[in-house]
């Protein structure tokens, strides 16, 4: 049975015209954290980077900001307010970098270079210090 017989004559809809399928806004705009001396410590950290895993990490803050919330791969709750952006980098490297969320912001706490499986308790203590300034 063809359609015309069926419901009328075939229509053409766009198919963008009946959904959004890329929402473009971000959900939770990301910010550097800025010590009381005006230092930007993940900006440092990141501008430290080689160019290439400079753009790995961006893409993958820059996913969390349009994704969120998020989930693993990219993105893992480390309790008591932080959460850490997932970045595998080059030559085998896995870059962190812990966020809290404040005011409807995600606000960039610390970056490094994860050396070992277990998350160091130096760089959490260091985030949830920073993560009390901010709050």
């Amino acid at each position: 049975m063809s359609l015309a017989k069926a419901g009328g004559p075939c229509q053409y809809v766009p198919f963008l015209a009946q959904w959004s399928l890329i929402d473009r806004s971000k959900k939770l705009p990301a910010f550097f954290y800025e010590s009381a001396h005006g230092n930007r410590p993940v900006r440092e950290w990141v501008l430290g980077l080689t160019l290439e895993d400079r753009k790995l990490v961006g893409r993958d803050i820059q996913k969390v900001e349009f994704g969120w919330p998020l989930g693993m791969p990219y993105c893992r709750n480390l309790g008591n307010g932080l959460w850490e952006v997932r970045c595998d980098l080059t030559d085998g490297k896995i870059g962190r970098v812990i966020f809290c969320v404040a005011r409807e912001r995600m606000v960039l706490l610390h970056g490094f270079i994860k050396k070992t499986q277990k998350m160091p308790a130096r760089d959490l203590r260091l985030a949830l210090q920073r993560m009390k300034e901010v709050l």
